[in-house]
């Protein structure tokens, strides 16, 4: 085997496990079929092994396959990483920066934080990798992450924003046909719009709610979007964040003595990108925004 496989061949054979099929790489990697094809074949005679077997489906993957993916995977993080790196060096605020966030913040409330910092630096460009995955910023996954519990990793500069607090919602129109709940327990006889799959995050909110679980949820959704979407269409009563509650269209908060939930709101980055003059920028832009955002709920 060769001491040393090229990355072009592993990111061929990522093409390949993620399409299924040499035309589909081809067309993910901008490479023509042909091509793709020479590249397996070559990481095939370089490592001894089949890595693909045909059916009438397309390529199926063979251990052997399956065992490289994640490491192909991190070769793809490095990469990536090293590519942003390279783009945003020097003194002025140009450049790649990879920002991951959940899709609530992502979609909700960066957006305007995006626009300023286009409008002051336009040679800017950010990814925004929204989700429910934490990418791992040691391994630099992402360049920055805003995130709802405190990071515990030693090489991270963190800066915490504030608590984002949690309550329960109702659009009007909703209350005005079925009732406000004086209690908890009233919740009982209401459309509430919760969670599908049970995780140790939700485990957590769970018993903040006294007696209501998954079973009480009429509308089940794990995507906090998709909640806020019913909430806000005046389906029933759902969690919601308290800045957000304040939008149009305007929600009104339930039971709030009885249903609190803040959560810690912070902003991190790998220390070695301190004196990244981009993502500095990135950095205090969030900081600043987040903060803002905290603030308007009171």
């Amino acid at each position: 085997m060769a001491s040393t496989l090229p990355w072009e061949l592993l990111h061929t054979l990522l093409g390949v496990l993620r399409e299924g099929s040499l035309s589909g790489a081809a067309r993910l990697l901008g490479l023509t079929q042909p091509t793709v094809g020479r590249h397996i074949a070559a990481l095939e005679e370089a490592l001894g092994q089949v890595l693909f077997t045909r059916s009438p489906t397309g390529l199926l993957p063979t251990d052997t396959a399956l065992a490289l993916r994640s490491h192909a995977e991190q070769m793809e993080t490095a990469a990536a990483a090293l590519q942003r790196a390279a783009s945003a060096q020097g003194d002025q605020c140009v450049g790649t920066v990879r920002v991951t966030a959940s899709e609530v913040i992502g979609i909700e409330v960066l957006p305007p934080i995006v626009v300023a910092l286009r409008e002051r630096h336009p040679g800017l460009v950010l990814e925004l990798a929204l989700g429910s995955r934490v990418q791992d910023l040691l391994r630099r996954e992402a360049d920055i992450a805003v995130r709802m519990t405190p990071p515990e990793q030693g090489q991270l500069i963190a800066r915490r924003i504030g608590s984002i607090e949690l309550g329960l919602h109702a659009h009007p129109a909703y209350l005005d046909r079925c009732g406000r709940p004086a209690s908890l327990a009233d919740m009982a006889g209401h459309t509430l719009i919760g969670f599908d799959t049970v995780t140790p995050f939700i485990r957590a909110g769970a018993k903040r709610l006294g007696g209501i679980s998954r079973d009480s949820f009429a509308l089940r959704c794990d995507a906090d979007l998709g909640q806020l979407a019913l909430v806000r269409a005046g389906a029933g009563i759902g969690v919601c964040q308290l800045p957000l509650a304040r939008r149009e269209p305007v929600l009104e908060r339930l039971l709030p003595q009885q249903f609190s939930w803040p959560l810690e709101t912070w902003v991190a980055m790998h220390e070695d990108l301190r004196q990244n003059v981009t993502c500095r920028a990135v950095f205090d832009a969030l900081v600043d925004g987040l903060t803002r955002y905290v603030g308007s709920a009171d």
